[in-house]
């Protein structure tokens, strides 16, 4: 099965993916990526250039691989906003959206206190678009919503 993870920067779509995952299945997390390209002491969020570069092109070798075994593992894929030509192929997975938002106010304090200020940009910009998500995937495939 595939869980595609969506919400704002700071949501806790990591945190949700912690608490339902298990040892034995994928998570393809940017973050996460990100922070096993770089060496020590660099941040937990890291939005150098280059370094969002190679970590997607990491993520996108991940995410084609892991697409080929999903009849053996569950696959948690976080993707903040996922466009209509990503909901289509995610549709054809059979892939279960799990939307993670604790509220808008809750993000940009949490932005504020952890996070590069370019980050509440991202966060206006799904609370913009996130009813295209809504509505695209009510008639696509299942959906959830969490308040984590």
């Amino acid at each position: 099965m595939l869980y595609v993870v969506t919400g704002p920067p700071a949501a806790g779509k990591s945190s949700w993916i912690q608490a339902h995952a298990t040892a034995r299945d994928i998570v393809i997390d940017l973050d996460l990526i990100a922070v096993a390209l770089t060496g020590p002491g660099a941040p937990q969020w890291n939005h150098d250039p280059l370094v969002q570069r190679v970590a997607q092109r990491a993520r996108f070798a991940a995410i084609k691989e892991a697409e080929q075994h999903l009849d053996k593992v569950d696959v948690y894929l976080i993707h903040t906003l996922p466009g209509a030509k990503a909901l289509v192929k995610y549709k054809r997975l059979k892939a279960r959206i799990i939307t993670v938002d604790p509220g808008q106010d809750v993000i940009m304090t949490r932005i504020e206190a952890m996070r590069s200020p370019e980050m509440k940009r991202v966060a206006s910009r799904w609370y913009q678009e996130r009813h295209t998500l809504k509505g695209a995937s009510r008639s696509a495939m299942p959906q959830s919503t969490g308040r984590w």
